[in-house]
């Protein structure tokens, strides 16, 4: 059995761990499937690629809004895909071969399964290989998770993993699952001409999303789709190219294909995670703690395979604290995940920090609301946008912000000052008042949001309130501390 220094299961954001400063150890890395894992491959990278070009498509058919003479002849789905995969491929291919070439890390591509602690199994082509080390990192990601009334059929179906590699868009699209994923795949297929249906057991779109974006997301896009709410399929019939879904409900939805969008799951239940001593969840996540270390000795964990926030931003970051303190056990470090933002990439734009509504009140608490349109903007004006706006919940007394929560043009870009304030602990009045906003630019929007807050006028020194009320304020602070949730 060949022993390594480090071995790190999975070249997702798995191989961002191995720095220059592993330089001189014996290193491994395994991978089953794809470097660059989920996001390069399946996810982040091309899904926003195929939605900035179904962005452009809408501008297109939308033109005469602005005056402006434009027809949309479609969409040409065969070059766009290559285009995307050409790109795409040829850089997970460039990073899979820097890895083989490099000397001081040996490539083994394969599935790994424990056989003992910090002992695996690699399961090849040519055949199965043993190895050791010292220390080893999980980072075997996830995958979507199919139902099983999809699982029982034979009849075939797509995932994210497989959808945007098909060689034409369904005349018929049929989605299984109504959160971030199925939302931007269906604003794709819209956009290349599908009619698609989605099915979804909530009874709206995005339900962990602020009620007011999930609630007001869902009534704009029903007039795009054929939403079928508070329903889950019990069965799938027909034939290939001619699918039949079968509702709870008894209703039937006629596709040509299914894609199933209904969540992902953690790959830990493919590494024999027993026979190393980690410790798992009731959901299949690793355990790990505020150092990203497993239950076993020498093992730590990042990403999808054990983080409640299954982001890419948040496995990156878990992959930096992971490189620091497998060389530095005397100074550890901590991957914080209190205030994660997120973005949905449909049309509209969707982003998010912090607690939502329907969390403060399970909270018991009671925030201040402020809320702005892109309607009350003059770029909003110039956009024509009536649906848009910024809504950001802030504590009484102290006006530090709990959350915020934009669904519009530009959404991601536009929450970052709202993160920086978040994460800097930075009160509302003071974002507001003691910047510049430039005028007429997007960003008056959050300006305007966190006016409507109503905190009362500004103190000489930028604070909102007397020292007897900053003092209570702290106390408040300190015993309702929120976390971000996803």
């Amino acid at each position: 059995m060949r022993r390594h220094d480090l071995v790190v299961i999975g070249a997702g954001s798995g191989n961002a761990v191995i720095d220059d400063s592993f330089a001189g150890l014996d290193v491994a890395i395994v991978e089953e499937k794809w470097f660059g894992g989920t996001c390069l491959n399946a996810g982040c990278i091309p899904s926003k690629m195929f939605a900035y070009a179904a962005h452009v498509a809408r501008t297109v058919g939308e033109a005469g809004t602005y005056d402006v003479g434009a027809e949309l002849l479609g969409v040409r789905w065969r070059a766009m895909r290559d285009r995307v995969f050409g790109r795409l491929d040829a850089e997970r291919e460039e990073g899979r071969r820097g890895r083989r070439e490099a000397d001081s890390v040996t490539v083994y591509e394969g599935r790994a399964r424990f056989t003992g602690p910090r002992e695996l199994r690699i399961a090849r082509a040519d055949g199965s290989v043993d190895i050791g080390a010292r220390q080893i990192v999980i980072a075997a990601g996830g995958r979507p998770l199919v139902p099983p009334p999809v699982l029982r059929s034979s009849l075939p179906y797509e995932t994210s993993d497989t959808v945007m590699r098909i060689d034409a868009p369904p005349r018929r699209l049929a989605v299984l699952g109504g959160g971030y994923i199925a939302a931007e795949l269906a604003e794709v297929f819209a956009a290349a001409g599908s009619s698609v249906v989605i099915v979804e057991k909530e009874d709206r779109l995005l339900g962990p999303q602020d009620e007011t974006v999930a609630e007001r997301f869902t009534e704009l896009v029903r007039s795009r789709y054929d939403l079928r709410l508070g329903r889950e399929v019990t069965a799938v019939g027909g034939r290939p190219g001619a699918l039949r879904l079968t509702l709870d409900d008894a209703s039937t939805v006629e596709a040509d294909m299914l894609l199933v969008a209904a969540g992902r799951v953690p790959n830990s239940d493919r590494l024999n995670l027993e026979a190393a001593g980690v410790a798992l969840h009731d959901d299949g996540r690793v355990v790990v703690d505020a150092y990203q270390r497993t239950t076993a000795e020498g093992v730590f964990a990042l990403g999808d395979i054990c983080t409640p926030l299954p982001l890419k931003h948040v496995a990156n970051r878990e992959a930096q604290v992971v490189a620091h303190n497998l060389r530095h056990p005397g100074d550890l470090i901590t991957a914080d995940h209190d205030l994660v933002p997120a973005a949905v990439f449909t049309s509209p734009e969707i982003a998010s920090i912090g607690a939502t509504g329907q969390e403060c009140r399970d909270r018991g608490l009671d925030p201040l609301v402020g809320e702005a349109r892109y309607a009350d903007i003059a770029y909003g004006w110039a956009m024509e946008d009536t649906t848009g706006f910024c809504k950001v919940l802030a504590e009484r007394g102290t006006g530090r912000l709990l959350g915020a929560h934009l669904m519009g043009p530009q959404a991601a870009t536009l929450i970052q000052p709202l993160v920086l304030a978040m994460t800097l602990g930075i009160d509302a009045l003071t974002v507001a008042e003691s910047p510049y906003w430039i005028h007429p630019a997007l960003t008056e929007l959050v300006e305007k949001a966190l006016l409507d807050l109503d905190l009362g006028p500004a103190r000489p020194d930028g604070g909102a309130g007397g020292a007897e009320e900053e003092a209570a304020a702290e106390d408040q602070v300190s015993s309702s501390r929120l976390t971000s949730e996803r």
